[in-house]
């Protein structure tokens, strides 16, 4: 939320604000992901891992492709509206403009979770390219979820 304090504070606003912000936010994540790629040789990605993990068995390359961005869709959708429901009532988590979001999420995801799910290298095996395009496609992540969760929340 801004620093506007007249405006009262609102769950249900925060979370569109950034069910919203986390959705166009995906689509940039994406686009970064897409010029600095954190694999090269054709790995497949923590998405793609976790379909085929949760269908049980392999995939079809459409099945494999429409599973893995459902969860990723989902995954920025979710992980953005919990953002905007905690920005409305603890402002400090915007902290440099949502870059500090990106960064506290790449490191519970691809420092954290995923590599103890099995679906992602550990970190001290992660290739430097891996580390860094992960870090600033969760940057862009982050400061994009936040610059139209402010945006769509002054609307609303």
């Amino acid at each position: 939320m801004s620093n506007d304090t007249t405006r009262s504070r609102s769950l249900a606003k925060g979370i569109l604000a950034g069910l919203i912000g986390g959705l166009v936010a995906t689509a940039a994540k994406s686009l970064a992901e897409k010029i600095y790629a954190p694999h090269t040789h054709g790995e497949h990605e923590p998405p793609e891992l976790l379909a085929v993990k949760i269908a049980g068995h392999e995939l079809t390359m459409v099945q494999l492709k429409t599973a893995a961005s459902a969860i990723q869709w989902g995954f920025g959708a979710a992980t953005g509206a919990a953002y905007g429901a905690l920005a409305e009532y603890v402002p400090t988590v915007t902290s440099k403009d949502g870059a500090n979001f990106g960064m506290a999420l790449v490191t519970l995801t691809h420092q954290g979770a995923l590599p103890a799910l099995g679906l992602a290298t550990r970190p001290g095996e992660q290739t430097t390219r891996e580390k860094t395009s992960e870090m600033t496609s969760h940057i862009v992540y982050g400061v994009v979820t936040e610059t139209v969760r402010r945006l769509v929340r002054r609307m609303l």
